[in-house]
């Protein structure tokens, strides 16, 4: 008999191959490090870790610091291990978008956004955060600043020129200026700026906006920086660019994933949300087992050991996309169950945990969600973080467990394991439009007296067949 292994031996991406029963993994003959892992020694907390974007602005009603810190015991009972804040940082007025502006127009680097309360109470923020665990990073925009940011007058050498000597955005972003990364004196103000807020506030990292239009060589030279004052720093890159995380980042976003993810579920018409134009997009038909092939591109062109986000929604997903029921459909709680079962780390973004069914504003105050009662999701997404907090088979990178595919008479199937010592997880989901028998082609997941169905606690068996978005997750007692 033959079972597909798909073998963790990069990223929280997987290596496809063939091998019998009794064929050796890639992990059993890899030997020691070499060129192909990473250089980015991982913060050991963030191996098993949930991250959890926080929109300030429209997280409470009054949109302040303050106010999102009495929801810190509500996220830490849901699990949340590591807290990514939107820019914080004071937002350009000229050239500005619509009433409150971008949080990405970033007018100083070194100062707290007024809207949301001082730096000293976001001081208290972080400081209270650290208190209960979690740990904290910003958002970073390296690529550009707001237009009456002060470097703009004091530095106009800093920026980037087009053929007329003006400066300019980059695509449609009227509101900020490129910056131009072959000034080396720019390089280091950034630095420095970076700095301040490992030092003076404490923060443990950086999620970097559009990390793939700043230089590769400026994130391999910055990390060591950043790193020799926080020894366990943690960089997410908003990029999908596996030489970002060759030496400068622990993590990038997983959007081909996300990409395929809509693929699957427009495939199985699901995918409803509409432009501007009132059209819905057309996408390649893809089924559930087409997420194997990308495990295996990703897995060939990642340095090892090395993580991708995985995700149904963010801030720019439910601005300007949808929200993840626009997107997915019925099929949303089964991809939330992937983004947190495959290699990787999972991501949930404010309101998620509410089931929040709507597109928040982006440049204007927007209602926010309502946290309380808590009601069916929040249970979901906390069972879900407490699934990846528990399994070892489930901890990022070369440290998670090996996946074995199961494969099916149905391409809209995708069954697997990940297994890690005396820990294993056993996924079945059905993203297809109809419902489908669990009819496997060749070996079947042994599920014995010794596993549980996770979500209910108890004895689990193989399902007949499953319905669309239904899923079954097993693990061992």
């Amino acid at each position: 008999m033959k079972k597909i292994l798909l073998c963790i031996c990069a990223v929280a991406a997987v290596a496809v191959v063939m091998v019998s029963c009794s064929g050796k993994s890639a992990k059993e003959t890899a030997g020691q490090k070499d060129s192909t892992y990473t250089t980015v020694t991982h913060p050991e907390w963030s191996r098993n870790a949930v991250i959890y974007e926080v929109n300030v602005r429209q997280f409470s009603d009054s949109g302040t610091i303050t106010a999102f810190d009495e929801q810190l015991p509500r996220l830490k009972d849901l699990g949340v291990d590591i807290l990514w804040f939107m820019p914080v940082y004071p937002i350009s007025e000229k050239n500005r978008k619509g009433e409150l502006g971008s949080y990405y127009a970033v007018k100083d680097y070194k100062a707290f956004n007024p809207e949301f309360g001082t730096l000293d109470q976001f001081k208290a923020t972080v400081a209270k955060a650290h208190d209960l665990g979690m740990k904290v990073i910003l958002d970073w925009v390296p690529n550009h600043s707001g237009c009456d940011n002060a470097w703009v007058e004091e530095h106009p050498d800093w920026y980037a020129k087009d053929s007329l000597g003006n400066m300019y955005g980059p695509y449609d972003w009227t509101d900020v200026y490129k910056f131009d990364y072959s000034n080396p004196e720019m390089r280091a103000a950034m630095v420095d700026a970076f700095k301040f807020w490992l030092t003076e506030v404490g923060v443990d990292g950086f999620r970097c906006d559009v990390a793939m239009e700043v230089p590769v060589d400026f994130w391999d030279e910055t990390r060591p920086q950043l790193q020799a004052v926080k020894p366990e720093l943690f960089m997410l890159a908003e990029a999908s660019v596996p030489a970002l995380q060759k030496n400068g980042f622990d993590m990038g976003y997983n959007w081909p994933m996300k990409d395929l993810f809509s693929e699957i579920a427009a495939t199985s018409g699901q995918y409803t949300f509409k432009n501007e134009k009132g059209e819905v997009r057309t996408f390649p038909v893809r089924h559930a087992a087409d997420i194997d092939s990308l495990l295996a591109q990703q897995a060939a062109a990642y340095p090892r050991d090395t993580y991708l986000m995985n995700m149904v929604t963010n801030h720019d997903l439910n601005s300007w996309e949808g929200t993840e029921f626009d997107r997915l459909g019925n099929l949303t709680d089964a991809f939330a169950v992937l983004s947190y079962t495959l290699p990787g780390m999972p991501l949930i973004y404010t309101g998620q945990e509410t089931g929040m069914n709507r597109a928040l504003e982006f440049f204007v105050k927007d209602k926010a969600p309502e946290w309380e009662p808590r009601n069916e999701y929040f249970e979901f997404y906390k069972n879900l973080n407490n699934l990846k907090h528990t399994q070892e088979a489930l901890r990022a990178g070369e440290q998670g467990g090996e996946m074995v595919r199961y494969l099916t008479e149905s391409p809209d199937l995708y069954v697997f394991s990940r297994t890690k010592n005396d820990s294993q997880v056993i996924v079945m989901t059905n993203l297809g439009a109809e419902e489908q028998a669990v009819a496997f082609t060749d070996a079947a997941p042994a599920v014995d007296e010794t596993v549980v169905d996770f979500f209910t606690g108890e004895a689990a068996a193989v399902p007949a067949s499953l319905k669309p978005g239904e899923y079954r997750v097993f693990v061992k007692k």
